[in-house]
């Protein structure tokens, strides 16, 4: 695979990656340039192609890193599950919006998550890396990652259980109604 094929099958995963750890789109398209720009100068030293999506990742974890020490941040901010995606269609259906709004509430729920787990939760349900990429992402076993996803969604669960009550509507949609602050 030509690195213009690498580049155009990672590039949307990468950037909403490092967007939801750095948070501001401009800084985000930069270190996605950096990143890409690594991969470009480094790819011949890969020595397991199978390894490539978790090597990529590893690399854009390193760009935020460098972003954050260089710019003497002292803590690095994860984001919640999934980041917000500005949706392009000019008009969201009512389940699409209540979907969204549902996302966004779990994805404040999950900030309460300490950063391994949310770290885990995200790359395994918010970009949809298999267990194995995860591991070395995390620079973990396989089973540490299992655990971990095991672990994050627990204690998801019982955040939810504490802070939300979950009703359907009459369209039989699963809404979450939240206890005291609104999500």
């Amino acid at each position: 695979m030509d690195f213009w094929e690498i580049h155009d099958q990672y590039y949307s995963k990468i950037r909403l990656f490092i967007l939801a750890k750095v948070k501001e789109e401009w800084v985000a398209d930069d270190l996605v340039q950096e990143t890409f720009l690594r991969v470009q100068t480094n790819i011949d030293n890969l020595r397991d192609r199978s390894k490539l999506s978790a090597w990529i990742f590893r690399i854009a974890r390193n760009v935020c890193y460098d972003h954050f020490r260089t710019s003497r941040i002292d803590e690095v901010y994860e984001d919640d599950i999934v980041k917000d995606i500005a949706v392009e269609e000019s008009a969201l259906s009512h389940n699409a919006l209540e979907r969204e709004e549902m996302g966004r509430c779990i994805q404040q729920k999950a900030a309460l998550l300490p950063e391994s787990l949310r770290m885990a939760i995200f790359l395994y349900d918010g970009m949809g890396l298999n267990h194995s990429e995860v591991a070395n992402i995390l620079n973990i076993t396989t089973d540490a990652a299992k655990t971990r996803l095991h672990r994050a969604r627990k204690k998801l669960k019982t955040i939810l259980e504490l802070e939300c009550d979950f009703e359907q509507d009459e369209r039989n949609i699963l809404t979450c109604v939240p206890r005291g602050e609104a999500c």
